[in-house]
């Protein structure tokens, strides 16, 4: 199977369109070719910590993303469970904060061509594009009963250990070889749901 940024937007209950690319996003936007990019060969020193307060009605339970480090092309297992206590419908705001280590200090990248520092005001949006409604979700979502559309019901979501296929990938130059960071802070009508951070590395050629 080939993963998707559907697959990771599911995952972590927003569009965090890095670590989507890092992982083999299908996003168009994402995988376009441009003069200075640079053929993404590795990621590795996955991490995640949920980082929201204790009144945040949606958490990331697990999410286990193996080998480490990840090669590119190559395959990949992921595992995941999430709990929502609470109904996620449209308009679903994802606001993320992509961080790249520059020595001791951490620089926060702009926003690009909707790579870095990006705010998406409905995820939901995004999904319908990625899969259009009334189409079936994809493998391994609907095996699990994991849904690929707004709204996304309260209750469990597990995703056991599914192997992905992971193509060729071309990352702009100021995105890749170095350390980075994720604050990912999904929100609707201006109530926080869900925050995850997530820390890797990322190697090109």
């Amino acid at each position: 199977m080939r993963m998707s940024a559907l697959s990771l937007m599911l995952l972590l209950l927003c569009a965090v369109q890095l670590c989507a690319a890092a992982l083999g996003s299908s996003h168009p936007q994402l995988l376009v070719e441009r003069s200075g990019s640079r053929r993404l060969s590795k990621v590795g020193g996955f991490a995640w910590e949920n980082c929201g307060d204790r009144r945040d009605p949606v958490v990331l339970q697990s999410l286990s993303v193996a080998p480490d480090p990840i090669s590119i092309p190559g395959s990949l297992r992921v595992s995941a469970a999430v709990n929502s206590g609470k109904t996620m419908a449209s308009p679903l705001k994802a606001v993320l904060v992509v961080e790249k280590a520059l020595g001791d200090l951490w620089i926060q990248l702009p926003c690009i061509d909707q790579l870095g520092s990006c705010t998406y005001n409905d995820v939901c949006t995004i999904l319908d594009e990625l899969i259009p409604p009334g189409t079936t979700c994809p493998e391994p979502l609907l095996t699990y009963g994991i849904p690929c559309h707004c709204p996304f019901k309260a209750g469990s979501y597990s995703l056991p250990a599914s192997d992905f296929i992971l193509p060729d990938m071309e990352l702009p130059s100021w995105m890749t070889n170095g350390n980075y960071r994720v604050r990912a802070v999904v929100s609707n009508g201006g109530e926080e749901l869900s925050c995850v951070k997530l820390a890797f590395s990322l190697q090109s050629q």
